[in-house]
């Protein structure tokens, strides 16, 4: 039986997900539920409630043979379907094989230096990535892992050695509970074991108020990444664009100011990290 994974999009050529240009797969279903989440719709797997195929404008949505169809040429990228969903998910999602994805990233091999994997949460179908990983290889490429952090390390050995390095999302230390609404909290063991396998590219932490411990986040993360001066640390303002109306509301009354992510920066480089970078 070939392995088969559920793919939400994939970006051809990205430059924000690790060093170079990068084909970026995001692949569908986490095992966290973010208050912040800019990518909804890669939460969790269609239900099949067929309220989309109801509501596309334009007829791109189906449900032929107990199954929801897409149809890529019929869609004008409205994104009725996303913002409607009640389960945080989208049908514009695909299956793939590894040998599928595998001839997308070759189309793209001599204007790239690697691929990125992400999601939802990656890490879930470490199985099939550790396959199509081994296959990249071959074409002299970089592989990265884009993670939310909350993974038994012990499942992923295969996953760990033929990944290049990993860019580790460390949301929360004390309230992931709160922010991440997952009872996962192995977050920043994970990111040591990773950092003394030298396999840790970037680590990121998004600064949104009330809902996260934000100094004591910020002081822990800084206090580890000190001793590796070749890994950056990203702090990100959490922002609402791309968010539905209703994430909208909710975001804007806990966005901090530019003045303050600016303090954090300063504070994160005076602990001694070496590479210290923030989005506004």
């Amino acid at each position: 039986m070939e392995n088969k994974a559920v793919i939400n999009k994939i970006i051809p050529f990205s430059n924000v997900d690790g060093p170079g240009n990068r084909v970026a797969i995001f692949f569908q279903g986490c095992n966290a539920n973010c208050i912040y989440c800019h990518n909804h719709e890669t939460i969790n797997m269609c239900t099949t409630c067929l309220i989309c195929v109801k509501k596309c404008p334009v007829g791109a949505i189906t449900f032929i043979n107990g199954k929801v169809n897409y149809d890529e040429k019929k869609c004008i990228e409205c994104d009725t379907c996303i913002k409607i969903c009640p389960n945080s998910s989208s049908p514009r999602t695909k299956e793939y094989t590894v040998e599928e994805l595998f001839e997308i990233i070759q189309e793209y091999k001599l204007f790239i230096s690697g691929i990125t994997v992400s999601g939802g949460e990656a890490t879930l179908r470490a199985d099939f990535i550790t396959e199509l990983f081994k296959k990249v290889k071959t074409l002299g490429l970089t592989s990265f892992v884009d993670t939310n952090g909350f993974f038994n390390k012990n499942h992923l050995s295969n996953l760990i050695q033929v990944t290049d390095k990993f860019m580790v999302d460390i949301k929360a230390v004390s309230q992931i509970k709160t922010l991440c609404r997952s009872s996962l909290e192995n977050n920043l063991e994970n990111l040591k074991y990773l950092l003394k396998l030298d396999k840790v590219y970037e680590v990121r932490t998004v600064i949104i108020e009330e809902y996260m411990d934000i100094e004591n986040t910020i002081n822990v993360v800084s206090n580890i990444l000190k001793d590796y001066p070749e890994v950056i640390y990203k702090l990100i303002r959490v922002h609402s664009s791309g968010l539905s109306q209703k994430q909208k509301q909710l975001m804007e009354k806990h966005i901090p100011s530019k003045e303050y992510v600016k303090e954090l920066a300063g504070k994160v480089q005076k602990i001694g990290v070496k590479k210290v970078e923030y989005i506004l």
